[in-house]
């Protein structure tokens, strides 16, 4: 209203049309976090972690395990942030030393790399087809990852988080007096937590029904999964490495069902994995809404003219990534933050190049993407909202909170958005 003179049934009317605007991507967003998290919970990787324990004695090999392994699992998908949060807790059980808030800050900090790999909610976005962004014209065509995730510039600071991220953790790790998950422990009996495949046998009746075996059942379940997975293969043998939110959501699916292997246990997995989407949720719509509110108001387009004013093309990749860093204190998800900042980025890609060729423009969008999802990312380490995904698994029966644990990545923060500040501005196209 103040800046371009609005009215404030423009506001509103823009603000309750916007708020639909995002159902399929908050959906999306459900699904990546809802999918991987179910994977997380299958015996195989239980399994594979229980072992992976057993090979683990000394408090520094608890730390560079935890960052590593983190690292790659965050490299899948961001949901697997809780299988390093559950290797974490098993170490601190088994292994006497372990500095126990320093080790939940290593399990945060290794999901570091979740924007720079196969779930990276922004790059999957833009190479979606039917997107908002190009439903409301602003971009005439998808944006393959070759230009996001395969760029030279993300797979120089996936190397840098998979590198130099640990490496400075472990040069941070506490040497003097250490406080062990037993010297947190509220003094409350916790018992293990029951597995999936215990509460799946307990939901059985009593006596069996025909409905109740077909839950319990692997043949339907593999049938589905056969199906899921000879459509993948199509998928990559004749698109190449198309990788887009679609085809990464049905791809988790399609390998948790494979895991769990009965339709029952899958049911019981996943409806643990949804009791942490409540945020996505509630907050997507109301991303929606500001998004709503910028492209009906014509502030998108003023903000983008704005910024045009004070960048050229080459420093506007720096812009965005400081945006993405200040943003993200209001916003908290990649994916809901490009929805309001993606608009007039994209605006302000188009004023600033001028005609273009559509591959020339994916490339400097593509950039644009990157950076912001980079300072989004980076400045998670000073708001400890994701935390709310590690400290239900690993806090359990014990007395921790976040200011235990976010002041362990001050000085990361500084290196790392220095070096990457410098590289998204720059590293060559």
């Amino acid at each position: 209203m103040v800046w371009v003179g609005a009215s404030p049934e423009e506001v509103l009317t823009g603000w309750y049309n916007g708020i639909w605007m995002l159902l399929e991507f908050g959906m999306q967003m459900v699904l990546i976090l809802a999918t991987g998290y179910a994977i997380a919970l299958s015996p195989p990787v239980a399994r594979f972690i229980d072992w992976l324990a057993t090979k683990i004695s000394k408090p520094g090999s608890v730390y560079l395990t935890v960052l590593i392994a983190g690292a790659v699992l965050n490299l899948v998908s961001w949901g697997w942030m809780v299988l390093a949060a559950v290797l974490g807790r098993e170490l601190a059980i088994r292994v006497r030393g372990v500095h126990y808030p320093f080790l939940i800050a290593c399990v945060f900090f290794s999901s570091e790399t979740w924007v720079t790999g196969l779930s990276s909610s922004i790059a999957l976005l833009l190479n979606t087809p039917g997107n908002f962004l190009i439903e409301t014209g602003l971009l005439p065509t998808t944006i393959p990852v070759s230009e996001t995730l395969g760029s030279s510039l993300n797979l120089t600071v996936m190397a840098l988080y998979l590198i130099g991220a640990p490496a400075i953790m472990w040069l941070l790790r506490p040497r003097g007096r250490v406080v062990e998950m037993d010297d947190l422990r509220t003094g409350a009996k916790t018992t293990g937590e029951q597995t999936v495949a215990d509460e799946a046998e307990a939901l059985k009746s009593r006596p069996p029904t025909p409905s109740d075996a077909l839950n319990n059942s692997a043949i339907i379940q593999m049938v589905v999964v056969a199906m899921g997975l000879v459509y993948i293969v199509l998928h990559f043998t004749r698109r190449g490495f198309d990788l887009n939110l679609n085809i990464m959501i049905f791809s988790f699916l399609v390998f948790g069902m494979l895991l769990h292997r009965t339709p029952i246990r899958y049911v019981v997995a996943m409806g643990r994995a949804c009791s942490n989407i409540s945020g996505i949720v509630f907050q997507y719509p109301f991303y929606a809404g500001i998004m709503g509110i910028m492209m009906a108001t014509g502030l998108g387009k003023a903000i983008a003219v704005w910024m045009a004013s004070l960048v050229t093309i080459k420093t506007l990749p720096f812009a965005a990534f400081v945006l993405g860093g200040a943003v993200n204190f209001s916003i908290p998800s990649a994916g809901g933050e490009w929805a309001v900042v993606g608009p007039p980025l994209v605006e302000a890609v188009r004023e600033l190049a001028g005609p273009i060729e559509t591959a020339e423009l994916n490339r400097y969008v593509g950039r644009i993407a990157m950076s912001v999802a980079y300072g989004e990312s980076l400045t998670n380490l000073l708001q400890p909202f994701f935390l709310l995904i590690v400290l239900p698994i690993m806090g359990v029966g014990i007395r921790i909170q976040a200011r235990d644990i976010v002041g362990y990545f001050f000085v990361p923060f500084l290196l790392l958005f220095t070096i990457v500040g410098l590289l998204v501005t720059f590293l060559p196209m």
